[in-house]
């Protein structure tokens, strides 16, 4: 299937370019503005046609459209696309708001054009193992999860548009990392309300902690934590049952592989991609085989969609829902701005 994809940095050319090689895909144009950029895209792929805008991009005969571009034109690219007439995956958050979302999937919808999102981090090695474990029973009755991505960045970036936009534009953690947490948390425990959020601006760029406490409908409490000014990162997942508690307190490989340049040929790694889990009973410690991630499934599946094989992998409805929470989410803070 031949590939168009919009925005050559970090998303672009370090997850979906070579998870789109590894899985068969053609690369057959990319688009970007910026010099460095076209550079890597040359490199990259020789024989992929570089274009600056995203007209020029969907002008080519394309099968889908990844936009992989800044949170700010995120819909402005996926409207290129649909009215185009070719399918498109937009790199999360799919709008910056509930309203934004829900005009990409409309306008999907008025033209018959598919059109999803990629919440990746379903196909890490721990929301695998985060199944495979709660379809087991091991842990009893789940009443709590706590989810994270903390990092210690005291000092801002001035080059990334996430850490300087505003929330209105598109940057900050509640739209960078906090897609991530709800999408995972309600895939593995279902719809949920927000109870609470605290939205917070500590270096003075884009909001830089973001925590959110989530209700489900199953009655399990998610309390989730993206933050870029956490001195002390806790455990990446901790899910407490009435019989035991899961830890997994880091996240697998693949991100640093897919950094180092690395692609899942035939939509398949070829190194382990596990992260290491634990079951806690008191004093008790029981480490767990875990499940090896694999970002490439979510294009293989795509690749199954366009062909009528099976359903698309994330569902407009999740979409929605997260977009929903992060609205709220921003209203409800007391440090919102």
């Amino acid at each position: 299937m031949r590939v168009g994809i919009a925005g050559y940095g970090l998303a672009g050319r370090y997850f979906h370019a070579p998870l789109l090689k590894g899985c068969g895909y053609e690369i057959a144009v990319i688009q970007t503005g910026n010099a460095e950029r076209t550079a890597h895209a040359h490199s990259d792929f020789p024989d992929a046609i570089v274009v600056s805008t995203i007209e020029e991009l969907v002008a080519h005969q394309l099968d889908l459209v990844i936009v992989a571009s800044a949170n700010i034109v995120h819909a402005q690219q996926a409207f290129a696309a649909i009215s185009a007439g070719i399918p498109v995956v937009v790199d999360k958050p799919m709008g910056r708001t509930v309203a934004e979302t829900a005009a990409i999937i409309s306008a999907g919808e008025r033209a018959g054009v598919p059109v999803s999102t990629f919440f990746n981090r379903r196909w890490d090695s721990d929301s695998l193992t985060i199944k495979k474990v709660l379809a087991s029973g091991v842990l009893g009755e789940i009443h709590r999860l706590d989810s994270r991505f903390e990092r210690f960045r005291p000092e801002l970036n001035k080059n990334s548009w996430r850490e300087n936009m505003s929330s209105a534009d598109g940057g900050g953690q509640l739209l960078d990392l906090q897609p991530h947490l709800i999408s995972t948390a309600i895939d593995w425990f279902g719809t949920a309300k927000l109870v609470s959020a605290e939205i917070s601006n500590i270096r003075g760029g884009a909001d830089d902690d973001a925590l959110l406490v989530l209700k489900h409908e199953t009655g399990v409490l998610s309390i989730l934590s993206a933050s870029a000014v956490a001195g002390a990162p806790g455990p990446r997942i901790r899910i407490l049952g009435s019989k035991g508690a899961l830890v997994i307190n880091e996240l697998d490989p693949q991100e640093a592989l897919l950094r180092a340049g690395k692609v899942p040929m035939g939509g398949r790694w070829d190194v382990a991609t596990k992260s290491r889990a634990y079951i806690h009973r008191g004093d008790e410690l029981e480490e767990i085989i875990s499940e090896d991630g694999n970002y490439a499934e979510f294009y293989r599946l795509i690749a199954g969609a366009l062909s009528g094989n099976n359903p698309w992998p994330i569902s407009n409805d999740d979409a929605l829902l997260v977009a929903t929470i992060i609205d709220q989410a921003r209203e409800v803070s007391s440090n919102g701005k």
